[in-house]
């Protein structure tokens, strides 16, 4: 069976540095795919023998609403299919084209490349929506991208790869969490001179925040439900799942709970991987 992963998303993203790092972890790469031939990709299977895998870099242009359609044409064909989106808010990509004095791809149907830049996310709404791992590159660099995408199909052919992070509120969401559990219910550190410098590494923060009755409840809870919940997605072959732990900074309890569950689902065999998105801010 080819395996195939398709990278989209926004201009200015990321999707050529997603490429080369795939191409280094030993995926056959083809950069600009045109998307009326995606559907003949499983054709190139040979090529990609003794390789990770097939990856395919699709770029903005008039057929990116053929892309849902030819990724399930290409699906029927027998390959296994996963797609990643990238994208990143328009300042940073309007910065990223005047830094770099590149012209976007959109510039000669709009007024600005701010427009345009708005236009090609509503041309891309619904290749995002249909994406199975979507990876928000705004506050990435060339190296945190790069290190994204290992900890994400390095393991290519694994089961379901499983990675634990840990967030601040105040600096959003993780666009590709699939699980979030807010944990500023529980004690903060914060508010504690002698811990306030530490973080959720530290084993006295982390006595801090676990020694309740009500985070061994949270903890317990919370680990009955993922030993319900992983299996499930692993059964439905979901190639990742991104677990989230958030706290207000993300310095203190959501990196104690990330380090926790990273241990726990370690002695199920699972393996996951632990990184602190905001611990630095």
């Amino acid at each position: 069976m080819v395996e195939v992963l398709l990278i989209t998303g926004m201009s200015g993203a990321g999707r050529t540095q997603a490429g080369n790092t795939l191409e280094d972890l030993g995926w056959f790469v083809i950069d600009n795919m045109p998307v009326e031939l995606i559907p003949k990709v499983a054709e190139l299977g040979r090529f990609s023998e003794g390789s990770s895998g097939l990856a395919l870099v699709a770029g903005t242009g008039d057929d990116m609403g053929a892309v849902a359609p030819a990724v399930e044409e290409l699906r029927a064909s027998g390959a296994e299919v996963r797609t990643v989106f990238l994208e990143a808010s328009t300042p940073v990509l309007v910065r990223r084209y005047r830094d770099t004095r590149r012209r976007h791809p959109l510039l000669d149907l709009t007024a600005s490349t701010e427009a345009a830049i708005e236009e090609e996310r509503r041309l891309l709404a619904g290749v995002r929506d249909r994406s199975d791992v979507v990876i928000d590159t705004s506050e990435l660099n060339i190296h945190e991208l790069r290190h994204r995408v290992t900890e994400l199909f390095a393991g290519a052919g694994d089961n379901t790869a499983v990675t634990v992070v840990s967030f601040g509120f105040k600096h959003g969401v993780p666009a590709d969490a699939d699980l979030v559990f807010d944990c500023r219910f529980l004690p903060n550190p914060h508010w504690d001179e002698e811990l306030r410098e530490l973080t959720g590494l530290d084993a006295e923060v982390q006595r801090y925040v676990t020694d309740s009755e009500l985070a061994r409840e949270f903890v317990d809870r919370t680990t009955s439900l993922l030993d319900l919940l992983i299996p499930a997605y692993q059964a439905e072959n979901r190639s990742v799942l991104t677990i989230a732990f958030g706290c207000t900074g993300g310095h203190h309890r959501s990196v104690t709970l990330a380090e926790r569950f990273g241990e726990i689902l370690a002695e199920r065999g699972i393996k996951p991987r632990v990184r602190h998105r905001d611990i630095e801010r």
